[in-house]
């Protein structure tokens, strides 16, 4: 049986024709890279984007949106229509075992659970009537992450890193700090199809003491740096003339790319996660001095000096391997434990970007993948179900209104019902802040153009500055 040998259109530009098709290929392929570095599609309000993500869906009711007719209603059946889809069964209206205050000249309303972040409203812009449409942390996870609940799709951090690389050629252009594991896992700092240098640097993970969690394999004990040198030089010398007669291969190149970007990092990384500098008195702002809030603390201390390196994403990930927010029973408990390990850590990175000058050009986005529901869920009276329908995150700096409350969910908080904002809203809001069009951020693949929002997404420009 004979074998015949088929030529890809490459192969066939490139060797007939006297080789007049592959100087047309070449012209083409140079214009494609003509626009060098990646650059802002119009001038952009933030350069940097800090993600404190609280793994599991602390309470929008609990903590930031507080409802009058829930605490005059309590134990009384929820009146209005509950969503076709819930994960669990709930029974009657909970009011919040918390108090709320106004904080601020802005006077926004924050509970008992964040008496330090309360003391920062005046910095930031509440969005109150966020939803998605997923009811289940796996699906709700990825699409606070991606964009899509049921498909694997590059990262938000992948895709600002693809649009606007990294300001620090030593450094990833996006890190995420202890990431969980579930619910999506590496999905969710992933690149997908995006070229293998966007995808999410991790240090560590949920399970792993922040200080152990370092960069894999940042240090080489068998070999020298002149000598790895000379082996990276070697393989990027092979994998040119490679190249230079198959054509251009982007998975290729961009592993190439983290090859070298891995060998730079062996120098930047450990001084960037060298916290021993740091003054006592910065320390003790971002808790370091506690041992309840030291772990997030240094976590969000590390974030701070990422970010000032030219970091351009960094996410910084509050879980424990039990899914840390996720307070279907033990509601009083556990989100008092879990506030207590976040608050100062969160208030502290907020006075210290604000006084290095960094808050204004970097946006710091904080909440989780879905809230909870008004209604009891577990024994004892002392638990909320998951609830995508309406729930509040927040952001700081990086050009949004500061001491500013958008949006609203009903009288009980179920549904977002006042300037609804979906998490496609969101993405193509964060997006617009760093200058970037997310209708013209796409990337080719499997025969379409792909981008965060999908076919979806409208920019909310009433919380810009």
């Amino acid at each position: 049986m004979s074998t015949h040998f088929r030529p890809s259109r490459r192969q066939v530009l490139r060797d007939t024709a006297l080789g007049f098709g592959s100087l047309a290929l070449a012209d083409l392929l140079h214009a494609a890279d003509a626009g060098g570095a990646p650059k802002p599609h119009f001038e952009p309000k933030a350069k940097r984007v800090i993600f404190l993500f609280m793994k599991g869906g602390p309470s929008h009711l609990d903590t930031f949106e507080p409802k009058p007719l829930l605490d005059r209603d309590d134990g009384k059946p929820y009146p209005g229509p509950r969503p076709r889809v819930v994960f669990a069964k709930t029974g009657n209206l909970l009011k919040s075992p918390w108090k709320f205050k106004r904080y601020g000249q802005c006077g926004s309303p924050v509970s008992d659970l964040f008496p330090h972040v309360a003391g920062c409203v005046d910095d930031i812009c509440f969005v109150h009537s966020l939803h998605g449409t997923n009811p289940a942390h796996g699906g709700a996870a990825l699409k606070l992450h991606t964009g899509s609940d049921n498909f694997v799709r590059p990262s938000m951090g992948a895709w600002i890193a693809y649009g606007l690389g990294t300001a620090n050629a030593n450094l990833p252009a996006f890190v995420t700090v202890c990431p969980t594991l579930a619910h999506g896992g590496v999905n969710n700092w992933g690149s997908a199809f995006l070229p293998a240098s966007c995808q999410g640097v991790p240090l560590g993970n949920a399970g792993t003491p922040f200080e152990k969690a370092k960069v894999k394999y940042i240090e080489n004990p068998a070999l020298t740096r002149d000598a790895q040198r000379t082996q990276l030089d070697l393989l990027a010398d092979l994998n040119r003339e490679h190249l230079a007669q198959a054509g251009p291969d982007g998975a290729l190149e961009g592993r190439l790319e983290s090859f070298e970007l891995a060998f730079r990092m062996q120098r930047a990384m450990p001084e960037a996660e060298d916290t021993s500098k740091e003054t006592d008195k910065t320390r003790a702002l971002y808790g370091l001095d506690d041992p309840v809030t030291a772990p997030f603390g240094r976590q969000c201390l590390l974030a701070r000096r990422l970010a000032e390196r030219g970091v351009r994403f960094v996410q910084v990930t509050h879980s424990d391997d039990k899914v840390q927010w996720d307070q279907h029973g033990n509601l009083r408990r556990d989100h008092a434990k879990n506030a207590r390990e976040v608050d100062k850590p969160i208030a502290g990175l907020l006075k210290d970007l604000k006084a290095r000058g960094l808050l204004k050009d970097t946006l710091v986005l904080w909440g989780g993948e879905f809230g909870r529901t008004p209604t009891v869920e577990g024994g004892g009276n002392d638990g909320r179900d998951h609830n995508p329908e309406g729930f509040t995150v927040w952001m700081a700096g990086g050009g949004v209104k500061p001491g500013f409350r958008y949006g609203a969910t009903d009288d009980y908080g179920w549904h977002a019902a006042e300037n609804k904002v979906h998490v496609h809203d969101l993405h193509a809001t964060v997006l617009a802040l760093l200058g970037l069009d997310h209708e013209r951020l796409t990337y080719r693949h499997a025969g379409r153009d792909f981008r965060l929002t999908d076919v979806h997404g409208t920019v909310v420009k009433d919380l810009f500055a």
